[in-house]
């Protein structure tokens, strides 16, 4: 019993150390190897078809969301501080919407909070949702510059605090 106990404590102090810059987020799931992801279809702002395959070569945080996904409108505004922070030609915040209301909704909802630099992608049919295989919303993918899925998170997240602005950074630099 008192060596489980021993293991137990000296297992809470390894946890309790600050992790590296490298390693993902308590509530970020990454894979052991990556995944190939299925080819998914959106629309841009202006009505033309894109495809993950349009951003290979660069890291992807795939969030795909609702504006009337009540956490979803409130990570947002992380998401798009993230890319004003992070976004260029080797990373990019993929906010997907699967607005049955359509693109209409998605800009008055962009207007309302101030997204200044997230580009619009919309799925009204959600078919996105189904082909990734996702159980709710928000749901976050991380993609490497090949197209494979790194990792996920399901549910909210502080896009912009420090752990995980430099969870992303490393994962940049390493891909």
């Amino acid at each position: 019993m008192m060596k489980l106990v021993a293991a137990f404590l000296g297992l809470s102090f390894w946890l309790a150390l600050p992790m590296s810059a490298a390693e993902a987020p308590s509530n970020f799931a990454m894979h052991e190897t990556p995944r190939p992801r299925p080819e998914i279809r959106f629309e841009d702002g202006e009505g033309n078809e894109s495809t993950l395959a349009d951003f290979r070569g660069r890291t992807v945080l795939l969030n795909v969301w609702a504006t009337w996904c009540v956490p979803c409108r409130e990570e947002m505004p992380t998401l798009d501080r993230l890319q004003a922070e992070l976004g260029g030609p080797e990373f990019e915040v993929l906010a997907l919407s699967i607005d049955r209301a359509g693109p209409d909704a998605v800009r008055e909802f962009y207007s309302e909070i101030g997204i200044e630099n997230l580009a619009f992608h919309i799925d009204p049919s959600a078919k996105a949702m189904f082909a990734l295989g996702m159980v709710g919303l928000p749901t976050t993918i991380l993609i490497d510059r090949e197209g494979n899925e790194l990792g996920r998170l399901v549910g909210p997240a502080e896009w912009d605090s420090s752990e995980m602005t430099e969870f992303i950074r490393s994962t940049i630099n390493q891909d």
